[in-house]
């Protein structure tokens, strides 16, 4: 069915003429042709019908959309029914309907205003997807603009959303208002300063923009935005459960690089005019009643200043033992350890893996009324309650080393130190431990073992180590498989042992993974867990300790104790389906071969 151009006002409504179709009754009665339609459907009974019509709805919000708020019929069922009742198709858009020809067609404030997708361009008709069957406005808007018939393929509200972040990119309507306003002086972009972004529409049409990029990052669950200037292209990513992806953007986006850039600079009191050297700030935002806290760092490079958001929500981190992904029996153990009185323990890792999040569900732990804790970090990444938290400030000569040493009049009973990084922090921290004080820390290493000879090397002798050192953990974030699409499959036999996995194994174990759908972003995972390889400083560890043994033999007498490597513990975690074969082999290491020569 087409609409045609035409309009007329008939009996006090509005109708499309090829359809004899009532739309809209302007004196607030229900017309009865529409009753008759949405009857047609065979959805709903009549008082039903007359229930729903008769309810008052939202400024502006469509029938369909009222329908479905009701949870009187599904979305896709009643747009199928409508389809068939007018004649219409239902869709749900494919990349193979979209024609770029289509796209150009339609202004990218009329095609947001009206939550539509143009799809392609017939013989002087033009076919767009659109929500709504009943909104002559949108029809007759569209036909102004185009000069071209339209024709409706009903969609779900979902897949047009997707669709146009898909093929328009996050925040095009607002970037389009900024060309047609012509606010921002595009042939010196350079000269923007912050009293330009606090003055008239040019501020609400960029703080609009940066505000959509960060609330889309939320939506996604992304930990990080990375804003990456290129010769001819602001790039946008996303790092979603550990990997990034590119958001699709505007093909304008780069014409109001500064601006974005300087507004996040003010939102994250940084000097607007400085932009030779790094700075770092923070952004504390609240959506939906949470608390977001955005880490924000600038570097300067060959096309402009290359900015990072770290994203930070309270309900991110899971403060609890139970939460980390352990299993039963690292658990156990866990528990044990963080009990000590007194010792080191130390948490190993690449960036992003995972560590601080540990570090944080231990203290919650312990956390009482008759433990003093106090932490110093850079930065404080969550505020735990009962708990004294400091953070470094390097300008001022308040390091980790000099935090530390103060901290140790303050009588505590249980230390944080968010990471060892030089001798006189690891120092502190041993003598600390070894003075009757429960000690948590950072290093970054690749495994477990890894740690011992990294503080022999950073020059602590090797005598401390051993009687300092409790328990060193390496851990790692592997992605899960999404829930929504999870299915078992059978690898190849030659893939899994070129991988490493127990051939013994082989013949029994069941293998999963995610086949790939809208809830994972097609990538099969969603959410991350973490495997660990738990090193407990056993009383036959410590000689070897003391005689600087390579990590190596340390790696394999832990074995020998019972300690399970990294790759052990992700190839338990596929077995239970909880992830694949592949991802524990992307983050893990092949294991160092544990015979001794």
């Amino acid at each position: 069915m087409f609409f045609t151009c035409c309009t007329l006002e008939y009996g006090g409504f509005l109708t499309c003429v090829s359809g004899s179709l009532i739309l809209r009754n302007m004196s607030g009665m229900i017309p009865q042709n529409l009753r008759q339609l949405l009857a047609a459907t065979r959805l709903m009974t009549g008082s039903q019908l007359d229930e729903l019509l008769a309810a008052p709805r939202v400024a502006g919000e469509s029938l369909v959309t009222a329908l479905v708020k009701s949870g009187a019929v599904a979305e896709e069922k009643i747009l199928e029914e409508l389809a068939k009742v007018l004649h219409l198709s239902y869709t749900r858009i494919t990349d193979k309907e979209i024609d770029t020809a289509a796209r150009t067609k339609v202004p990218t404030k009329v095609v947001f205003q009206h939550n539509i997708m143009p799809m392609r361009a017939e013989n002087g008709t033009l076919v767009i997807a659109a929500n709504d069957p009943f909104n002559l406005a949108m029809i007759e808007s569209v036909r102004l603009v185009t000069k071209c018939r339209v024709q409706l393929a009903l969609s779900l509200e979902a897949d047009i959303a997707k669709a146009l972040k898909r093929y328009y990119g996050v925040g095009a309507e607002t970037l389009d208002e900024l060309i047609q306003k012509n606010v921002l002086d595009l042939d010196a972009p350079q000269q923007i300063t912050k009293e330009d972004l606090e003055s008239g529409d040019q501020e609400a049409s960029v703080v609009k923009f940066v505000n959509q990029i960060i609330w889309e990052a939320f939506k996604e669950r992304a930990t990080d935005i990375h804003l990456e200037p290129m010769e001819n292209d602001l790039r946008i990513r996303y790092r979603v459960d550990g990997v990034l992806h590119q958001t699709p953007v505007p093909a304008q986006l780069k014409r109001f690089q500064a601006a974005i850039i300087s507004r996040i600079k003010v939102m994250s009191n940084m000097d607007i005019a400085e932009r030779r050297l790094p700075q770092d700030g923070r952004i504390n935002v609240r959506s939906g009643g949470e608390e977001i806290d955005v880490r924000v760092s600038t570097i300067p490079t060959a096309y402009g200043e290359s900015v990072s958001l770290r994203l930070l929500t309270r309900s991110s981190i899971s403060l609890g033992l139970e939460h980390l992904g352990l299993s039963h029996d690292d658990e156990k153990i866990v528990r044990k350890l963080v009990e000590l009185p007194h010792g080191i323990i130390l948490v190993t890792g690449p960036t992003g893996s995972g560590k601080s999040t540990s570090l944080y569900a231990f203290l919650s732990t312990i956390n009482s009324i008759d433990q003093r804790i106090i932490t110093i970090e850079d930065p404080i990444e969550y505020e735990l309650p009962g708990v004294n938290q400091m953070h470094v400030k390097p300008d001022i000569g308040l390091t980790f080393a000099s935090g530390l040493r103060h901290i140790l009049r303050q009588d505590p009973d249980v230390i944080m130190v968010g990471e060892v990084r030089d001798r006189e922090t690891a120092d502190i921290a041993i003598r600390a431990a070894l003075t009757g004080h429960l000690v948590f820390s950072t290093l970054h290493t690749n495994d477990a073992a890894g740690a011992v000879t990294r503080l022999i090397d950073m020059g602590i002798e090797p005598f401390l180590v051993s009687s300092s050192v409790e328990a060193l953990i390496a851990q790692r974030l592997v992605r899960t498989i999404c829930k929504a699409c999870k299915e078992e499959y059978r690898p190849e036999v030659e893939f899994l042992k070129e991988i490493g996995f127990p051939e013994k194994e082989i013949g029994f174990a069941k293998f999963y993974r995610g086949r790939g759908c809208e809830e994972c972003r097609f990538t099969g995972y969603k959410g991350r867990t973490g495997i660990y390889e738990i090193l407990v400083m056993h009383d036959n560890l410590r000689p070897l300790v003391i005689e600087r043994t390579s990590s190596n033999a340390i790696k394999v007498a832990a074995c020998a104790n019972g300690m399970k490597t990294l790759r052990d513990d992700g190839w338990v975690k596929v077995k239970a389906g909880i992830t694949t074969v592949e991802e524990v082999g992307r983050v893990t290491q092949e294991d160092e071969d544990l015979t001794l020569s």
